[in-house]
């Protein structure tokens, strides 16, 4: 089963959500209205909660997942918290952090404990966000560790809106098709 409770707390998934069967989806998560999990992808809330907003996709073997309360970490630990209309790229890993409407996460990205992504932002394939690094709304970062590019244009920031928009698409594709084999 891919989708499966952590001490009895169940996945939430809201309307027209797609996991793929080849992903995972474990405890207390909550996917809003046409999330689109991919394949080899694990979300795991298991020590803390991970909350993905509506049309957010998280593709192809990434990871999200959160932080314990401990004492090498803030009292109450670290959730995840994406917004809506956020693209995970590939590969990517989105560890005990937030992550702000509309931005996208590339491929390969891994983005820390406590960081903090802001809307429409845009986190560069293989960049590392260190803990607890606050990346501004409309920025781009590149880099290991990453850096402040400059800010993006609003045509950049259409090309963040069309990625998730172009995945709720694909996904709607994918759950027609399961339910044409039904």
């Amino acid at each position: 089963m891919n989708i499966r409770p952590y001490r009895d707390t169940f996945p939430a998934l809201g309307e027209r959500v797609y996991v793929d069967p080849a992903a995972v989806v474990i405890g207390d998560v909550t996917l809003a209205d046409d999330v689109s999990i991919w394949p080899g992808t694990v979300v795991r809330g298991d020590v803390n909660h991970v909350r993905i907003g509506a049309r957010t996709n998280i593709q192809d073997g990434s990871v999200i997942h959160v932080s314990h309360a401990g004492p090498h970490t803030r009292l109450d630990g670290y959730p995840t918290i994406i917004g809506e209309d956020v693209t995970v790229g590939h590969k990517a890993v989105v560890h005990a952090c937030s992550v702000g409407d509309g931005a996208l996460v590339g491929m390969g990205a891994l983005v820390m404990d406590g960081a903090v992504v802001g809307k429409h932002a845009f986190v560069g394939a293989g960049a590392l966000v260190a803990p607890g690094k606050t990346i501004g709304d409309g920025e781009l970062w590149v880099g290991s560790p990453a850096r402040r590019v400059r800010k993006l244009s609003d045509a950049e920031i259409e090309g963040l809106i069309y990625s998730a928009a172009h995945y709720v698409r694909l996904k709607d594709e994918y759950l027609a098709g399961f339910a044409a084999n039904d």
